[in-house]
């Protein structure tokens, strides 16, 4: 009898510990969202009138998003360093490297590591992270050029889609700038990183890629400037660093 009970006690003694362990490995577990380092630093001015979502990508980045019409929109710069399957996007600060890359690729504007910078304005991809099609949080994605003009003919097309798309005054933007940002949307004039390596036109440009190739060569994006009302639309090579937002499934 005081043999059995002994035995109970022993397995009643490990079945605490296990739990115990199991216990103490689950509290250890931190959010990647918590430590990341951007979260809470951005300076951009959001439409207070505006209702916001929230979407946290693969880094842990936290980010306010903005329905539009029938679209979701991310209403923040993208600036994970990680695609969606958790793998890491090639940094690439070096600019003869960048000007030759073919493949996947990103960088901080002037390679700075300022995380208020990073936070604000987000991070410069060019188009073959893009293409690779884990550049997105899971559920979103980057959006088409044809979804890009749902957008603007959404607010009443082009001529003055970019006052209603725009961060308004000009704690980002460069004066004048004619942005009312009453759609919530909070476009930031985060410059780019040319085909040959060279950073460029902060505060006064801000550039978007869509998914939407042309050839082997060009693929299409969204431009807005400091002092123009309209939203351009060209293409441009795809070893280009553009700032990227994502759109809702």
């Amino acid at each position: 009898m005081k043999s059995n009970l002994k035995i109970v006690l022993s397995l009643s003694l490990i079945s605490f510990f296990i739990i115990l362990l199991n216990s103490c490995k689950k509290d250890e577990q931190v959010e990647p969202s918590s430590i990341n380092l951007t979260n809470g630093k951005t300076t951009a001015v959001f439409n207070t009138s505006s209702t916001y979502g929230t979407l946290i990508d693969q880094d842990g980045n936290i980010y306010k998003t903005i329905k539009i019409g029938a679209q979701t929109w991310m209403a923040e710069n993208l600036r994970t360093t990680k695609y969606n399957d958790g793998s890491k996007i090639p940094e690439v600060p070096d600019k003869e490297t960048w000007s030759n890359l073919k493949t996947a690729g990103y960088c901080n504007y002037n390679n700075n590591s300022i995380i208020d910078s990073i936070a604000t304005y987000g991070r410069l991809y060019n188009w073959y992270s893009i293409n690779t099609g884990k550049l997105a949080p899971k559920g979103w994605h980057i959006p088409t050029d044809t979804e890009w003009n749902q957008l603007i003919d959404f607010i009443g097309g082009s001529p003055d889609a970019a006052v209603k798309l725009k961060e308004k005054g000009n704690t980002h933007w460069n004066s004048p700038n004619t942005g009312t940002n009453e759609t919530g949307f909070t476009a930031l004039p985060g410059g780019s990183r040319n085909f040959n390596g060279v950073f460029g036109t902060k505060f006064n440009d801000g550039f978007w890629w869509s998914s939407s190739e042309v050839n082997a060569l060009l693929s299409w994006y969204r431009g807005m400037g400091y002092k123009y009302d309209n939203v351009g639309r060209s293409t441009y090579e795809k070893n280009v660093g553009f700032s990227v937002r994502c759109v809702k499934d």
